[in-house]
């Protein structure tokens, strides 16, 4: 019995350390120890001895000379660490992917209002293909891995990332208002798959799907597929998409948390 206890009690220290951290996410100027207590709703005396353990490792400085504490540099090379290991993680399903369904597979993260590709799988067995170089970024309201990501979040969000104005319309299909991707982003969140259909770029149709990532990472997946191809595979491609992200976000750990 004394065991159990000690383990519950362990997991509860954890449990009130991460809440610590999370609490200073966002927060370059810190939080006074009374900030933090009223925010994670544990006592300040509690807090206290959390920060001292925290700021003993690292993982928290202070951030003035008034008590305020920030979030600290052992966190950065473990978060480095940890972005470099999602990586890892999720190439070998993408080349599993990309063999499935006979098609290239694209990894993008979201930066501001685009979307940026930092990985990808080539299928040689299409002589014809569409391919994207690993590095080029795409407005986020005209390809599919940035509706996906739009799709992922509150409208609150989105209104912060786009504005009402209308976007740059980089072919006859995109979308160019705010109201219109609206309605589309309501779609894709029943579906959970998103179109781009010749909206970055005419001849090149895509389907992409937001990928939940543990460490807070926007991060999608995306299938370019050339248009004279993609109405009669869009059904497999899409059905492929949804499995493999959730046997991917299992391997990320993103169900643990």
């Amino acid at each position: 019995m004394a065991q159990q206890g000690n383990s519950r009690q362990g997991i509860q220290v954890i449990s009130r350390a991460v809440k610590v951290l999370r609490s200073l996410e966002g927060k370059p100027d810190g939080m006074s120890l009374s900030a933090i207590a009223n925010e994670v709703d544990l006592p300040r005396s509690t807090v206290q001895r959390i920060v001292g353990a925290l700021a003993a490792e690292g993982f928290l400085i202070s951030a003035s000379p008034t008590s305020r504490v920030r979030l600290g540099p052992s966190l950065v090379s473990l978060g480095s660490a940890a972005k470099i290991d999602i990586d890892r993680v999720i190439l070998p399903y993408m080349k599993k992917l990309s063999q499935e369904i006979e098609e290239t597979v694209d990894l993008s993260v979201q930066d501001g209002a685009s979307m940026i590709f930092i990985d990808q799988v080539i299928a040689d067995s299409q002589k014809l293909r569409a391919v994207s170089a690993v590095g080029d970024a795409f407005p986020i309201h005209s390809c599919a891995n940035g509706k996906a990501i739009l799709a992922s979040k509150s409208d609150a969000e989105i209104s912060s990332i786009l504005s009402d104005k209308p976007f740059t319309k980089l072919t006859q299909y995109t979308l160019s208002e705010l109201s219109s991707l609206k309605k589309e982003i309501e779609s894709i969140r029943k579906k959970s798959v998103a179109f781009d259909r010749e909206e970055h770029c005419e001849g090149v149709c895509a389907i992409g799907i937001a990928i939940e990532d543990p460490y807070g990472r926007n991060i999608a997946l995306s299938i370019p597929v050339p248009s004279v191809r993609f109405n009669r595979n869009k059904k497999a491609i899409s059905d492929k998409l949804i499995e493999y992200k959730f046997i991917i976000e299992k391997a990320l750990g993103a169900s643990l948390q």
